[in-house]
C-alpha cells in the first residue's frame, strides 16, 4: 500500500502581514502532520514559497516535503490564488488580468472561498461567473468560511462544472497547517501536472473552526509566542 500524504493549498506565513509563522519552524510540522505538500499562499507577496523551498532543501527534505510558490492576490474584485508562481503578481488588477498573469507564468488559477457572503475579501459573484472558465482549482474545504455550508456549495459549484477539487487550511498559526487537506498517496509535486494528477487520486477532508473561536486560538498563539521568546531572550 502506498504512504499517504496530506495536500494543503492556501496558508500564511510571516511574510503575509496578519501573520507570525516563521518559515523555519514550518518543515518540523509539516512533517508531524503529514503535510507533505504545502502552497504558500502569503498575501500579495510570492517570495514566502521560495525562501520555504529553500529551508527545506537546506534540511535535506527535499524528497519528502513538497512545497508549492504561490500567492493570495487582492485583485480589484476579491481575491483570487495564484500556485506555481515564480514571480509576484502585482494586487489590484482586474479578475481577468490576474488570471491571465497567473496562466502566464504556467501557473494555476484557484477559487478560494468565494462563496462564503461574510468572507470579507471574497471573489466577488459577477467576477466568480465571469472568470469560470479559467479556473483551474476550486477550494472546497476551507478550515476558516463561516459555515460549513459555504464549502458544501462550493463543492457542488465545482462537480457541476467538472472542476479540480481541493482544500486549504488557511492557516495564520503554525499549528493550524494541514487542518484542511486533500490525502493523496505520496509523489513528488514540482509541476501543476503533478499537482493535478495527486488530487485526482485524493479525497478532500478536513476540520472547520468556527471564525469567532479560530480567532481566540490566534491571538492566544501569538502572545504564547511571544513570551517564549522573550523568554528565551532573557535567559541568554
Amino acid at each position: 500500500m502506498r504512504r499517504q500524504m496530506k495536500i494543503d493549498l492556501h496558508m500564511h506565513t510571516e511574510v503575509s502581514h496578519d501573520c507570525h509563522t516563521r518559515l523555519r519552524d514550518i518543515p518540523a510540522w509539516m512533517m508531524s502532520s503529514n503535510t507533505r505538500t504545502l502552497a504558500v499562499t502569503d498575501h500579495d507577496q510570492q517570495r514566502g514559497g521560495p525562501q520555504l523551498a529553500a529551508i527545506v532543501a537546506d534540511m535535506g527534505l527535499s524528497d519528502r516535503l513538497n512545497i508549492i510558490p504561490g500567492e493570495e492576490i487582492t485583485t480589484a474584485e476579491g481575491e483570487l490564488i495564484g500556485l506555481f508562481l515564480s514571480e509576484r503578481i502585482p494586487p489590484r488588477l482586474s479578475p481577468e488580468d490576474t488570471v491571465q498573469a497567473i496562466h502566464a507564468q504556467g501557473g494555476l488559477v484557484m477559487l478560494q472561498h468565494g462563496f462564503d457572503p461574510l468572507k470579507r475579501y471574497r471573489l466577488k459573484p459577477e467576477a466568480t461567473a465571469r472568470i469560470a472558465e479559467s479556473l483551474d482549482l476550486v477550494e472546497v474545504f476551507n478550515s476558516r468560511v463561516s459555515r460549513p455550508h459555504w464549502n458544501r456549495v462550493a463543492a457542488q459549484w465545482a462537480q457541476e462544472r467538472g472542476l479540480p477539487m481541493c482544500a486549504g487550511s488557511d492557516a495564520h498559526t503554525l499549528q493550524d497547517i494541514g487542518e484542511a487537506w486533500a490525502e493523496a498517496p505520496f509523489r513528488p509535486v514540482h509541476t501543476p501536472a503533478d499537482l493535478l494528477a495527486a488530487l485526482a487520486e485524493g479525497t478532500v477532508g478536513g476540520r472547520w473552526t468556527h471564525p469567532v473561536q479560530a480567532y481566540g486560538i490566534k491571538q492566544w498563539r501569538v502572545l504564547r509566542g511571544r513570551l517564549g521568546r522573550g523568554k528565551l531572550r532573557g535567559d541568554s
